[in-house]
């Protein structure tokens, strides 16, 4: 092996991590040997008090989170291998949701080229914490091993992210995690997230150089500096090592473009000593049309495109060895067996790739019952030039695909619910088609691939 080179991650859609001589962090083993630094661990012994002397304790919780990872993969593969035709007649109660993704904070101070956002209205708002407590209650009832406090937006603009995580930890849910663009990670902020009990970390950093990386993440109420965030992140490891805390778990990942594509070395050589795992992921268009080929592979798509007489519109990945491979049919979806998403006013959809909610499967709340007030507000401010929203032109009103009846549900109602089990029902049949906002999915894992030759 050489002494740069790229690793398959199978926890993500498409994802590589990048290794050096053979360097590669295991983060199911660390979370098991480190579970007695586990913040819903350690608070459960506080509530009960006790010491679990021998400990018992401690070997369910790691059991527990091994299942849970089992669970991801096996769950949905043993779904869609039963034989029943109608998810209305299955008995879910042993298996709610591996995952919730809250949306606490629907605001972003970045205007991404490559981001959802900058293409479907998002409001820049954050969640009450009272619906939040609303939502960890059910989940601690279902027994919902995993939250992650993000969805459309940046969770360290919510001003009490950390007593967020705290409640979570205390309801004992084994897994919280955030995705973060590190633009607010001082200091302060970092001892907070750390004593808070977070878990996972997953810094998002597009591009290897400066120049790559300020034009792939502008800022959007002031200039966001490639140094800013790289010391933010470095010093978050140096403030992590000073307190001797095994968590967060950190990563950090890059969308995979043209222009970053050829910085994969700088990347990897600018974080490797400050991250513990660090990964790339293809590009997922969201609106932007950005190039993530270079010329030799689109002219090396359409020789064969046309060669074998295919349409031009079939979706195409091409891995960080350059190998290219073509749309060869469909796929049922895992996620809608994995997790729920809920937005910061309590509207819920049934996957992380539904950016604008727009196939809400229910309501946790009854703020989520009419958005168009908001989303006609935060019109008006990009219309009218309003500074922040000056590169958010581009944004549309976001469609509506489903429209469940307006009634406030518990978590345990939608994910057994009717709304989402036609879903399900149409993905076994691999009739995914029939659904608008999976006919035009990109996410990877939806297709069967054929490797181009």
């Amino acid at each position: 092996m050489s002494e740069f080179s790229i690793q398959k991650q199978e926890i993500l859609d498409g994802s590589s991590r990048l290794v050096k001589n053979e360097k590669n962090f295991d983060r199911l083993n660390y979370f098991l040997e480190n579970m007695t630094e586990n913040k819903a661990y350690v608070e459960f012994l506080k509530k009960n008090k006790t010491e679990d002397s021998d400990g018992t304790i401690l070997e369910s919780f790691k059991k527990k989170f091994q299942q849970y990872r089992i669970n991801w993969k096996e769950f949905p593969k043993k779904m869609y291998e039963n034989k029943i035709n109608d998810y209305n007649n299955f008995n879910f109660d042993d298996h709610g949701p591996l995952c919730v993704d809250i949306e606490t904070a629907a605001i972003c101070d970045l205007a991404c080229p490559h981001c959802y956002r900058e293409y479907i209205l998002t409001p820049d708002k954050i969640m009450k914490f009272e619906n939040y407590q609303k939502i960890i209650d059910e989940i601690s009832e279902l027994k919902v091993p995993s939250i992650k406090l993000n969805w459309r937006g940046e969770p360290l603009l919510n001003p009490n992210i950390n007593k967020f995580i705290e409640y979570a930890k205390t309801k004992g849910i084994l897994e919280v995690s955030i995705n973060t663009n590190a633009t607010n990670l001082n200091s302060k902020t970092a001892k907070s997230l750390i004593d808070s009990g977070l878990d996972f970390m997953i810094y998002s950093f597009d591009g290897g150089t400066k120049q790559t990386y300020e034009k792939m993440r502008p800022g959007r109420f002031k200039k966001n500096s490639f140094e800013t965030v790289y010391n933010n992140i470095k010093n978050f490891y140096g403030i992590r090592k000073e307190m001797k805390a095994k968590f967060p778990v950190t990563k950090i990942q890059m969308v995979l473009t043209a222009e970053t594509r050829n910085e994969l070395k700088n990347f990897y050589d600018l974080f490797n000593n400050y991250v513990d795992d660090v990964t790339v992921t293809p590009y997922s268009e969201r609106g932007g049309d950005l190039d993530d080929l270079n010329d030799v592979q689109k002219q090396k798509i359409q020789n064969y495109l046309k060669k074998n007489n295919i349409k031009n519109d079939l979706n195409y990945k091409v891995n960080t060895e350059n190998q290219i491979s073509i749309e060869n049919g469909r796929r049922p979806c895992e996620q809608i067996f994995q997790r729920l998403m809920i937005t910061y006013d309590g509207r819920v959809a049934m996957c992380c790739m539904d950016w604008g909610a727009k196939h809400c499967v229910g309501y946790t709340s009854q703020e989520g019952f009419d958005i168009n007030k908001t989303l006609i507000e935060l019109k008006k401010k990009i219309d009218t030039n309003q500074k922040g929203f000056e590169l958010l032109i581009n944004a549309k009103y976001p469609e509506n695909l489903n429209s469940p009846k307006n009634e406030v549900q518990t978590l345990k109602e939608i994910w057994r619910g009717s709304e989402i089990n036609k879903i399900r029902n149409l993905h076994k049949k691999k009739q995914l088609n029939q659904i608008d906002i999976c006919k035009k999915c990109d996410f990877k894992d939806t297709y069967e691939w054929k490797e181009i030759k």
